[in-house]
């Protein structure tokens, strides 16, 4: 490594915040990246640790000791090339990933682990503002043709790989823009869309075909994920044209919460909410946009999305934002000896949290009450943990006043009529069945047919689905060339 000692000598360096006052007023970025020799000192804590467990750790399996390495000895341009050679977009999970890696990082152990989000996320945009980042348009031209429906991440890794080896890619994307869940699903303040444009202007002109607002198979009448297709093609259509289907599309059918009053104007999914403000930022107009200006909101659901509805909220003016988690606090502090180099299990505070939040744990959620069909307030009991089962404390409900209140629990499944469409078996979770395995991983029971990301894996990380996409291109290219120069 770049410096033997250097995990000795420096501390770990975050990433800044511009202050909580300035941030709020919009719907901009706000973290304050390393400067290149801050990223180089904290290259330098990578250590020699013989075995890399944040290889493993990460899903894609960035080759991490060794573009800290060349960040260390300032050759920034390889340090991009290493890593865009294990993930196709790190502008992505530079800003939204957990880091995994940095869970499982040897230094982890009983020190603060390498900050190798913040180093990755400085590589890549100094290789956009480097001109460093091209389009590699493929040598040689396959004469096959790959549709690929869904343009989220999975998608967009999966395309850009299959063009690159030759295809003829076109990605099919219900909504009116490309991005998919990375478009519509995550706050603007935490990953600007600018970043997703000029992805897919690289991948233009790699030769993907990107076709928005058509949505593949049928719609669900009762369905409340957005949806602004104005053209529909079946999937008997896509069959016939495409020598391959690569189906893509993420894990958007929210979990409900069917207890009394569940129908009470007032009470809507995250995946209602967020869109909109991102539709609005992108500068459309919208009629009726769901708003907490002025509101006491309440997001049900203590994980990401969760904290995306809290930011989003403080950010319209809303007079109050609390977040109720069903499970216990976690701890503060993970017992590392026990639990690396896995994913702990510990309290995480958000830069949303931070903003202004309430949080409240082991709280449940029995009735929604209102006024003339009017949403004011919903009744909670706390619950604790008995026999692995969470049970109700007696004596502990409460009535909490609530104009808003902001489904936040997660996903089940994919939209199943798109898989209904093509026939594809399901599992038990309603996702595409289909296995992992090398040489004939993601194909579903459908001849041509195959599944990657949330598609096929549920809801995850956007790491997880720029993996699946990597390797679903290599299966589709070993199964119409029967072999594959692209890496698994």
């Amino acid at each position: 490594m770049g410096k033997i000692t250097g995990f000795m000598e420096f501390e770990r360096i975050e990433e800044g915040y511009k202050p909580v006052p300035e941030r709020i007023k919009h719907y901009k970025e706000f973290v304050i990246g390393l400067s290149p020799e801050q990223a180089k000192i904290q290259s330098a804590r990578c250590m020699d640790c013989g075995t890399p467990f944040c290889n493993s750790g990460c899903p894609v399996n960035n080759i991490i000791p060794d573009f800290n390495d060349l960040v260390f000895n300032n050759d920034w341009q390889n340090a991009l090339t290493v890593l865009h050679s294990t993930n196709n977009f790190p502008e992505f999970t530079g800003r939204i990933c957990p880091a995994p890696c940095e869970a499982a990082c040897t230094l982890n152990v009983n020190d603060d682990a390498v900050g190798i989000k913040s180093i990755e996320h400085a590589i890549i945009d100094r290789g956009w503002a480097e001109g460093w980042v091209k389009a590699v348009p493929a040598k040689k031209k396959s004469g096959k043709k790959v549709a690929v429906v869904g343009s989220g991440p999975a998608g967009l890794a999966a395309a850009q790989q299959l063009a690159r080896a030759g295809y003829a890619v076109t990605v099919f994307e219900k909504n009116d823009r490309v991005g998919g869940l990375l478009r519509y699903g995550i706050p603007d303040f935490k990953m600007e869309k600018s970043h997703i444009d000029r992805r897919v202007e690289q991948m233009q002109a790699e030769g993907v075909l990107f076709k928005t607002g058509v949505l593949v198979g049928a719609w669900p009448e009762d369905s409340k994920v957005t949806n602004w297709a104005k053209e529909t093609v079946s999937a008997d259509q896509l069959k016939k044209e495409f020598d391959a289907v690569l189906l893509t599309g993420g894990s958007e059918q929210s979990r409900d919460l069917p207890v009394p009053g569940r129908d009470l104007d007032g009470v809507h999914f995250a995946m209602e909410f967020l869109p909109q403000q991102n539709k609005v930022n992108a500068g459309d107009s919208f009629k009726g946009q769901l708003r907490a200006d002025g509101k006491h909101v309440i997001v049900i659901g203590g994980g990401d999305t969760g904290s995306d509805c809290v930011g989003t909220s403080n950010r319209h003016g809303a007079t109050q934002v609390t977040q109720f988690e069903v499970m216990p606090q976690p701890p503060e502090h993970e017992d590392k000896p026990l639990v690396w180099p896995y994913w702990p299990l510990k309290l995480r505070t958000s830069s949303s949290h931070e903003e202004g939040c309430e949080r409240e744990f082991a709280i449940s959620t029995k009735e929604f009450i209102g006024e003339k069909g009017r949403l004011t307030g919903l009744k909670t009991v706390q619950v604790e943990m008995k026999d692995g089962k969470l049970t109700e404390v007696p004596g502990t409900e409460h009535i909490h006043k609530a104009d808003l209140v902001l489904l936040a629990m997660g996903f089940v499944n994919p939209v199943v009529t798109v898989l209904d469409a093509f026939g594809v078996d399901k599992d038990a979770r309603g996702n595409a069945k289909a296995h992992t395995e090398e040489g004939s991983g993601y194909i579903t029971n459908v001849p041509k047919v195959f599944a990657a990301g949330d598609m096929r894996r549920g809801q995850s990380l956007v790491v997880w689905a720029i993996r699946e996409g990597r390797q679903a291109a290599r299966t589709i290219d070993q199964f119409l060339m029967g072999e594959s120069e692209l890496p698994r």
